[in-house]
């Protein structure tokens, strides 16, 4: 067999093998793997290039070595599973980096950080003040995670007693334009509902490079020609005006009347769609 050849299915081998090697490993970012993986892996990847180029020694010996070492990292997370101080002791344990504003210098070293790159971290993540911080900590994974203190937080929905609508998966319907059925059909829609949206944006199919329904029926519209600009999406915003505008004639009809009977009724029907508007306006008004 040529030389070439040889190297040739070694290497496709090699390449093979890797892969069934990794699936057994398991699938972990790079910033996530362990001590013993980031090691097994670039042994394993030296075995590979071994194998691929020497000519003299059997594959198989190269395949046994390469197997042995991805056993390590599979017996080695069982045994984290099975006990936290073998974890500890294999993944490492979190580093708290700051403290109620105060950088703690003696983890700081411990960590090889200096204080340029924590300060990096930080404005990464938004944050510019070492003061605003409440906690920070160097995860296992080499991640800087922050927690801001409680003035400094972003104000939420909760925080603020809002109500809000669900978070909604949209569905692309229309890719590369090319109407797209299947999330089509789980957002309840036809291709004639598209044609007709697409009718009432005045944009030809052919145009469209992407276009999205959320679960109320809101299409976004993304055109290969971004000079075009696409109308919005009003029926919902329409709606709630419509709504708003029947709640205030209701209480100008209230004001209006001299019976008092039908005073009142104008005031209960007006005080009731207020309701309705209230636990609807999270839906409509986005």
């Amino acid at each position: 067999m040529p030389d070439w050849l040889n190297i040739a299915l070694r290497t496709i081998g090699a390449l093979v093998y890797l892969f069934i090697l990794t699936k057994i490993i398991g699938k972990r970012q790079i910033k996530q793997l362990t001590y013993i993986e980031y090691i097994v892996g670039i042994t394993i990847g030296s075995i590979a290039a071994f194998m691929a180029t020497e000519m003299d020694g059997p594959a198989y010996h190269s395949l046994i070595a390469m197997g042995i070492f991805a056993l390590f990292p599979v017996v080695m997370e069982w045994l984290s599973l099975k006990s936290k101080k073998l974890r500890d002791f294999f993944e490492g344990k979190s580093t708290v980096l700051i403290k109620e504003g105060k950088i703690l210098e003696d983890n700081l070293k411990k960590e090889r950080l200096t204080a340029e790159y924590l300060m990096e971290q930080l404005r990464i993540k938004n944050v510019y003040k070492i003061a605003d911080v409440e906690f920070a900590l160097m995860e296992t994974s080499g991640e800087i995670s922050v927690l801001l203190k409680s003035q400094n937080q972003p104000i939420t929905p909760k925080l603020m007693e809002w109500s809000v609508a669900p978070v909604e998966e949209g569905q692309v319907i229309i890719m590369d334009g090319v109407i797209m059925d299947e999330p089509l059909a789980t957002a309840g829609l036809n291709r004639r509902w598209v044609r007709t949206e697409l009718q009432k944006a005045g944009v030809a199919l052919e145009n469209v490079f992407l276009a999205q329904v959320d679960k109320g029926g809101e299409l976004y519209l993304d055109l290969y020609d971004d000079k075009i600009k696409v109308p919005q999406a009003q029926a919902m915003k329409q709606t709630f005006a419509t709504l708003k505008k029947c709640q205030a004639d209701l209480e100008l009809f209230a004001l209006d009347t001299k019976n008092e009977r039908m005073k009142l009724c104008y005031q209960r029907d007006s005080e009731e769609l207020q309701d309705v508007i209230d636990q609807v306006k999270p839906f409509l008004i986005r």
